[in-house]
């Protein structure tokens, strides 16, 4: 692991970055592209370190209706399968000659129970079929209840939908050079008030040990009444920045990351939303500057925002 060089000493440090200090037991970087802690939880079983209620609501939509699907062909599976035991004589009003077709029709008759359809022309007859039919009317019931909350909460979740460019890039600025992100919201969305922090964290030999130092970066604008277009943000590298000195190779070599915050008000939802992102050493493009991503239309009576150029950007040489 490649040490840094001394940091300028007019760097303003953070001591409450929540990271931890101690670099010889920190993996990897300190927060994923996708705004999550890069921390994995031991010491406890799998089960009780999931909430379920977070993980139904932030997975992937696909993994979200697969889920439920998955849930209820196997909910049904099982108990088609206590009736088919039980014996299907039980279940009045099934005619069929095979196996195979008496447990089709008792998978049919759990899905009629289990949605509470009941279409009538299969009812259960017995103590034991009853009783089951009974409990997984109840547990259809709490199912699609647990269900219908989960699809509530997706759908009326605040996020700030702010997408953020995959590389950061040092361009020139004025006489010297800037560490320069943008960012941009790609929904029908209204953002105000946005506000951005922006921390460096650096491993280095201190004494002897490993430790990770935290730097703030000041921005040349951290605040901008509404983000409608894209906003790059930009950190002047003066001489009282961490990053004063460091060369193309420093970027290459060296264990540091740019973590970022932005903090929006969205008038829909009333509400502030926080919105995360970092970049290492490896995803800064030394000598580059960003391309611009809006324009006007043909007639000039509005402005086109591209958000496939969000990342795009164009090689320039530096003071």
């Amino acid at each position: 692991m490649a040490l840094f060089k001394s940091i300028n000493s007019k760097a303003k440090t953070i001591d409450s970055s929540g990271f931890g200090t101690n670099a010889s037991n920190y993996g990897g970087r300190f927060i994923n592209k996708n705004g999550n802690a890069n921390v994995k939880k031991t010491g406890i079983s799998w089960i009780d370190s999931i909430s379920w209620h977070h993980f139904m609501l932030n997975i992937p939509r696909w993994q979200f209706f697969g889920i439920i699907i998955l849930f209820y062909f196997l909910v049904n599976l099982f108990f088609a399968t206590i009736y088919y035991f039980i014996g299907v004589e039980h279940l009045n009003g099934i005619v069929a000659t095979t196996g195979l077709e008496k447990f089709g029709q008792a998978f049919f008759f759990s899905v009629q129970t289990f949605t509470t359809v009941g279409y009538g022309h299969i009812n259960p007859t017995g103590f034991w079929t009853s009783f089951v039919s009974s409990v997984e009317a109840l547990t259809g019931l709490l199912t699609f209840a647990i269900a219908t909350g989960l699809f509530f909460g997706r759908f009326s979740k605040p996020e700030a939908y702010i997408r953020f460019s995959e590389n950061a890039v040092i361009a020139p600025y004025q006489d010297g050079t800037a560490l320069m992100f943008r960012m941009t919201p790609f929904k029908n969305v209204n953002l105000t008030d946005a506000e951005a922090r922006v921390n460096v964290g650096l491993t280095m030999e201190e004494n002897g040990v490993m430790v990770n130092k935290f730097y703030q970066l000041p921005l040349e604008l951290d605040k901008v009444n509404a983000l409608t277009l894209s906003w790059t943000l930009v950190h002047p590298i003066t001489e009282k920045s961490p990053l004063y000195g460091f060369k193309s190779e420093d970027y290459a070599s060296l264990d540091g990351e740019i973590i970022v915050f932005i903090k929006v008000f969205d008038d829909v939802y009333s509400t502030h939303l926080v919105k995360r992102t970092s970049y290492v050493f490896k995803e800064v493009v030394y000598g580059a500057k960003f391309i611009i991503m809006y324009n006007q239309n043909e007639d000039d009576s509005k402005t086109i925002l591209d958000l496939q150029k969000l990342n795009s950007f164009e090689l320039v040489s530096l003071p």
